[in-house]
Formats: C-alpha cells, sequence, structure tokens
C-alpha cells in the first residue's frame, strides 16, 4: 500500500540528465508546500519529471563507477592503482577514507563509506511509485510515458545491481514499494538469494528494454543533452554483467567458509553451494543480446582524421604480425591509430553522444558556455596530474599493473611479475628474464628509436637545442603496447599541455618522480609512493593551475567490457545450450566457439595494437582464462572494475595480499638504475581478510529492519 499524500522534501533534489540542466527547475519545494496526492502529483509532466529525477539523483556521489577520488569512491583502487594522499587514519565517517584504512579494512559499520545502502533503496523507492503511477499523467504521449516508465525501471534494477556488487544477496522490496507509515516490525524483508536478485534484475532489464524508446548508439541513442538516461542497450548490457556476476566463483558452487556463513535471518544460504555451467551460457547469450542490438562498436579514430599543429601528441605504430597489421578496420589496425583510439575514449576528446563504445553514463551534467560537462571525474584527473601543474600527484599505478602492459608485439616484457616467482597462482604468469637497464639517448633519437616516446630529431639544431622530450627514460617503458602510453606516466613521461599564455613554458613537458624533483618526493605528503602516475583520464587541455579541465564523460558501462565478457562466459562452457534472445525472436546456440570468441576478443586486441593469441591459448581454457583476466585489468584499468572482478572471480585473497612493488622514489636523479629496480612499498599495505569480500551494512540499517543479516566479519549491533 502507498500513502496518497507525500511532501516535498521527499521530491527536491538534483536528478540527471535534462533533468539537471536547472537547479531552480529542480526546486519542488515551491511546487509540494502543500500536500499534494499522488493523483494531482503524476498528472503534471513538470512533476513527473521532477519524481523521476530524484530517483536518478542517488546514482552519484558513492554510487559512481568511475570515483572522483580515492576516499570517497575506493573502488577504483584494488591490486592495479592506489591513492597516497591520505596516509593517516582519518575519520570515515567525515567522508574521508585513507588508503591504508581502506586496503585494511579498518573502517566500521556506522562508517559514511557504507552510505551507499540508503540511497540505493530511496532511489528504489521512488522508482517504483514512479512506475506505478507515471501512466496517470495527461500531458505526455504514451511513447513518452512508456520511455519514462522504462528510465524508472531500469533505475530501479541498476540500483538492485550496485547493492549486489557491494554488499551482496539485499531484500527485494514489494514491487509497489511500502507503507512507510507501518512499523519496522511490518515490513521487514529477509534478504533474498544472490541468485534471485541477479535474476530479478535480468527480468526487470528485459522490461526496461522493451519499454525504453531509444535502442542506443550513436544513430538511436540519445542526444548529449539526455545522453545519462538510459536506452535499451544500456538495460540489455547491465542485465548481462548482472548475470556474468552469478555465474561466477564467488556466487556460483561456492562452497568456502565464508559461503556457508553468508545465509538469511532463517540460516539459507545465500550463495549457491551447486555449480550450474549453463549460468555462464545465459550470461553468454545476455552478452551476445548487446552485440546482436548492432548499434554499437569500439571507437577507432582514423590515420585519415590526423590532427596537425600543438595538440598531435605521438602516436604508436604496431609492428608488422602478418595478420592484422595487413588489414583494415575491424579485421585489422592498418587504417587506424591504436593509441589514440583508446586515448581519445577517455580523455574528453569525444563527446558522450558521440562515442559508438559509450553504452552508459552517469553524472551531474554541467551546463558552461554550451558545453555539456559529466562532472563526476574532475576529482579524477585533478588527483592524478603532477603537482607542479597544480594537480595532487596522489593517484598512481602497482608496478604489477606496469607489468601487465604488453610489448608492442605481444609479448610479455623482461621481468614480468618477477617478485611473484613462487606464488600460488602465478604458475606461467612469471618473466624470469632480467629486467632492462640502460636508458634513452639523444643517439637513439638521431636513430628515429622509440617515436612512441614523443621526441623528434631536428637535423637543423645543435644536439644541446634539441627538444628531445624522450631522452632519459628508462628502457623498460619503451616498446610496450599502446594503451601502456594512453595510460601510465611513467618517470620521465611527456604530459602533453597545450598551454595557455600563462603557461607557455609547460607545453609538453616531461616529469621527473626522483626524489627532489618538482614533483618527486618533497616531505610534502604528496608524492607518487610507485614512482608511477596515471594519466588515461588526461587532456591536453587540462592545467590545473590556470583552472582548466577538459569534460569527460564516466565510462560506466562501455561495449569493450561487453566484449570481454561474452569471451569469458564462453571460454567456460563444456557443453552446448540453446538460450532465447531477450525479446524470443531467435534462440542462440551458445557453446565454447573460437570463432564466437574472436568475436569478443579481436575487436580489443585489434584496437590495442596487439596480436591475436595463440591457438594454444584458445585451446585451453585455463589458458584462456588468465589471458582474459590480464585483457580486463589493462583494457579497463582506472574504471571501477577490477575490484568487483577479483572478488567475483574468488581471486582477491592471492592478488590484493601481494606485496605492492613500485620504483624508489627515495633515491634521486643520480642514482636512477637503483629508482628503477622494482621494491617493497611498505607504506601501500597490501592484505586481504574474509570480511572483505563484501562492504558491512550499517547498524542503522539492521536495526530498521528486523529480518536483515550481517555480512560474515562485521558485527550486529550493539
Amino acid at each position: 500500500m502507498i500513502k496518497k499524500t507525500l511532501y516535498g522534501v521527499l521530491l527536491g533534489a538534483l536528478g540527471l540528465g535534462t533533468l539537471s540542466s536547472c537547479a531552480d527547475k529542480l526546486d519542488s519545494s515551491k511546487y509540494f508546500k502543500d500536500r499534494l496526492t499522488i493523483e494531482s502529483v503524476f498528472q503534471s509532466k513538470t512533476h513527473c519529471e521532477e519524481w523521476l529525477a530524484y530517483a536518478y539523483s542517488f546514482l552519484k556521489g558513492e554510487n559512481f563507477e568511475v570515483g572522483t577520488k580515492g576516499n570517497f569512491m575506493p573502488f577504483d583502487f584494488a591490486d592495479d592503482m592506489y591513492y597516497g594522499d591520505r596516509d593517516k587514519s582519518i575519520d570515515p565517517t567525515k567522508n574521508e577514507l585513507s588508503y591504508n584504512m581502506f586496503k585494511l579494512g579498518e573502517y566500521d559499520e556506522n562508517s559514511y563509506v557504507t552510505g551507499a545502502w540508503g540511497m540505493c533503496y530511496k532511489g528504489i523507492y521512488q522508482a517504483s511509485i514512479f512506475i506505478h503511477n507515471v501512466d496517470q499523467c495527461t500531458e505526455m504521449a504514451d511513447w513518452e510515458k512508456l520511455d519514462y516508465k522504462g528510465q524508472a525501471r531500469f533505475v530501479r534494477a541498476y540500483f538492485y545491481w550496485l547493492l549486489l556488487r557491494r554488499y551482496g544477496p539485499v531484500p527485494i522490496m514489494p514491487d509497489e514499494g511500502v507503507d512507510y507509515m507501518q512499523s519496522y516490525d511490518e515490513i521487514a524483508t529477509p534478504r533474498s538469494s544472490y541468485e534471485a536478485v541477479a535474476q530479478y534484475i535480468s527480468d526487470e532489464m528485459v522490461q526496461a528494454a522493451h519499454e525504453l524508446y531509444y535502442k542506443g548508439g550513436i544513430s538511436s541513442g540519445r542526444d548529449n543533452y539526455n545522453v545519462t538516461r538510459p536506452t535499451k542497450g544500456a538495460a540489455l548490457a547491465a542485465r548481462a554483467i548482472a548475470l556474468i556476476y552469478a555465474a561466477s566463483p564467488f556466487a556460483n558452487g561456492n562452497n568456502d567458509v565464508y559461503a556457508q556463513q553468508l545465509v538469511d535471518n532463517e540460516g539459507n544460504r545465500l550463495l549457491s553451494a551447486e555449480y550450474s555451467e549453463e549460468k555462464w551460457a545465459r550470461a553468454a547469450a545476455a552478452c551476445r543480446d548487446v552485440i546482436e542490438l548492432g548499434v554499437y562498436d569500439l571507437y577507432t579514430y582514423q590515420k585519415s582524421n590526423a590532427d596537425s599543429g600543438p595538440s598531435d601528441r605521438p602516436t604508436v605504430t604496431p609492428p608488422d604480425d602478418g595478420e592484422f597489421s595487413n588489414q583494415d578496420w575491424p579485421n585489422g589496425w592498418a587504417n587506424i591509430d591504436p593509441l589514440r583510439s583508446y586515448r581519445n575514449l577517455f580523455d574528453g576528446f569525444l563527446l558522450p553522444a558521440n562515442n559508438p563504445e559509450l553504452i552508459f553514463t552517469r553524472g551531474e551534467q554541467i551546463y558552461k558556455n554550451n558545453e555539456i560537462e559529466l562532472s563526476n571525474t574532475r576529482g579524477l584527473v585533478l588527483h592524478q596530474m603532477p603537482k607542479d601543474d597544480g594537480g595532487w600527484n596522489c593517484h598512481g599505478l602497482t608496478q604489477k599493473m606496469v607489468d601487465a602492459y604488453y610489448m608492442n608485439d605481444g609479448t610479455d616484457c623482461p621481468g614480468m611479475n618477477s617478485e611473484y616467482a613462487g606464488v600460488a597462482g602465478y604458475e606461467g604468469r612469471v618473466d624470469s628474464r632480467p629486467r632492462l637497464t640502460g636508458f634513452t639517448t639523444i643517439e637513439d633519437l638521431k636513430a628515429g628509436r622509440y617515436p612512441e616516446l614523443g621526441w623528434e630529431y631536428d637535423p637543423n639544431r645543435p644536439d644541446s637545442e634539441q627538444d628531445a622530450t624522450g631522452m632519459n627514460v628508462s628502457l623498460q617503458y619503451v616498446n610496450r603496447e599502446p594503451r601502456f602510453y594512453a595510460s601510465v606516466a611513467y618517470n620521465g613521461a611527456t604530459w602533453y599541455y597545450l598551454g595557455t599564455e600563462e603557461s607557455e613554458n609547460k607545453r609538453n613537458q616531461q616529469v621527473w618522480y626522483y626524489f627532489g624533483s618538482p614533483d618527486g618526493y618533497r616531505n610534502d605528503g604528496f608524492y607518487l609512493r610507485t614512482g608511477i602516475g596515471i594519466k588515461k583520464w588526461v587532456h591536453p587541455n587540462d592545467y590545473p593551475r590556470d583552472g582548466l579541465l577538459q569534460p569527460k564523460a564516466e565510462t560506466a558501462i562501455r561495449y569493450a567490457d561487453i566484449l570481454l565478457l561474452y569471451a569469458e562466459a564462453l571460454n567456460e562452457l563444456t557443453a552446448s545450450y540453446n538460450i532465447p534472445s531477450w525479446d524470443g525472436s531467435t534462440t542462440y546456440t551458445i557453446s565454447r566457439d573460437k570463432a564466437e570468441m574472436e568475436r569478443g576478443i579481436h575487436p580489443v586486441r585489434i584496437r590495442a595494437g596487439l596480436p591475436d593469441y595463440s591457438d594454444a591459448v584458445y585451446a585451453d581454457a585455463n589458458e584462456m582464462r588468465k589471458a582474459l583476466k590480464r585483457e580486463r585489468m589493462i583494457e579497463l584499468m582506472g574504471e571501477g572494475k577490477r575490484y568487483f572482478d577479483l572478488r567475483r572471480w574468488k581471486d582477491a585473497p592471492v592478488e590484493e595480499s601481494l606485496q605492492i612493488y613500485g620504483c624508489n622514489v627515495f633515491v634521486g636523479e643520480g642514482s636512477r638504475e637503483e629508482f628503477h629496480q622494482p621494491i617493497p612499498i611498505y607504506n601501500l599495505p597490501s592484505t586481504f581478510s574474509e570480511k572483505l569480500w563484501l562492504w558491512p551494512i550499517k547498524h542503522s540499517e539492521l536495526k530498521r529492519n528486523s529480518k536483515l543479516t550481517q555480512n560474515p566479519g562485521w558485527t550486529m549491533y550493539d
């Protein structure tokens, strides 16, 4: 039962898309100073939009995929990335969480960072009321009401997805909402199983896909003023991801001690004890649904569109592999620029609606000078950029992440993971060769070596006047794959600033992390603990010292993720399954078919400028599993995926417990060889305890719902 009266306090908040273009229009208190009935609210299109806006509003903050900064949204940081601007213990109730506290689980059940639970259920409640009442609106066409209903249904299911991946199995509330005037005991709801929650999300996303008007993609998606609203493709992609998680080892056939302890109020197991291979087949079919829409593609930068002028950053030409190098996209990289193709996805080069790969994005849209800015990535960029240029210089990469990137011919880098030799689970993942020593020289410049470093020899100038921005770089950082140069701010990397009149001297500058250098360790607390930074989200127009940050879209769901998940799901199959498509129009035959796996793998590898996996890898499910996990680690770095991947794969106890390594930032340029030999970084803790599988539920939520159980390792309440 839903009460027929409500107050404006339930409605006064900012939403997304066009619903958030102006704060005044969303200050619904001017409409609801007096009590209004549900019927009168939903007869008005304006009031309907404001209600939906409020439901959307809870997708922000802690529920972003790509966080503004580490202490607020820590899921960008697993074994690949870290944030180092807060070493000391900080009060987590004040929206602050140090990296050490996060990694060691030194937050409690009442910390601010556990607030996503309440945010999601508020959004679920608002969306439920909207779904059941929008048909009353007399100011919208039928197709428009149906699309709005589909948006609300997507939002509601997406909130359940955000809850599932963070907290595990959660209560599924009554479809029509709850009567908030009843007592807590009357509305108490137990946790549903992981499988049941995933199936609910799947069913709701299918229904949303039927209701949503826009298909997705560039030609049939929403415009830049509505890009944060979901489409049919977004609903089907979110469904596929939820089903992949339900098929993964954490939720599928998990019989470890933790799984046995995760129960509902009656002692029923919440994680499936019986393994079902068919779950992988259903997940693969859901990914196939997205692929068969035919509206998404990986973004590629055509060589014929080459820039000119100071913004023309260097690129990488992959070596001849005898296959992909001889064909045009989508069968090869002959006519595309792999480095720019990957880099432009994240640095703000593309408007969201013009990105064929972007399936779903969020963020508060801000309109400045007739331009659209999705604001949630601003803090992330600011924390990545060098301190000497106005950034905070505190988000960095681990040596493990740097080692994951391939050489430009698809081989492993010398010394890859050598610090983990003998660790269980790292068999076949360690390169025993010594790491490269030495540095680039002026002779390399003259010979035209390493163009990826951004230098070009001018024979008309003496050596002393050459603008050799790639000189003195460790040879460990040359001849790497294109995604490396789009993402990794290695010691001596060039940051390609366009500059302003006040900062002309900052154009295309090398940044060093040696002790005592402008962006190295200088006793101010803001330095890269590993001596390895991040530049994945940075654009040449980003220059914090002048207050400049290029607008960028959060990549909540992009097509490359779905393609890799498709290959992953197929790889787990030993039998063939007939699975109907989402709309029942066809039936897929799903099996571990090499051609279908290539359908997911090839676009990602080709766009990255890398050769295909060998036939031996395709033939061995275990080797392919390792390869796909590594591919996801590289392709999706910094996008909030790996933290949850490690948990669904049940790899977190190994990967997050390994010692973190990096460069020796306590030595200066005079000891540069010593700087580049990996050492343990002891002020970046690495550990994993069982309570870190899932996040704690707040005591206040447990007190409100007498049938709710806490996640293992965390306390109920006093």
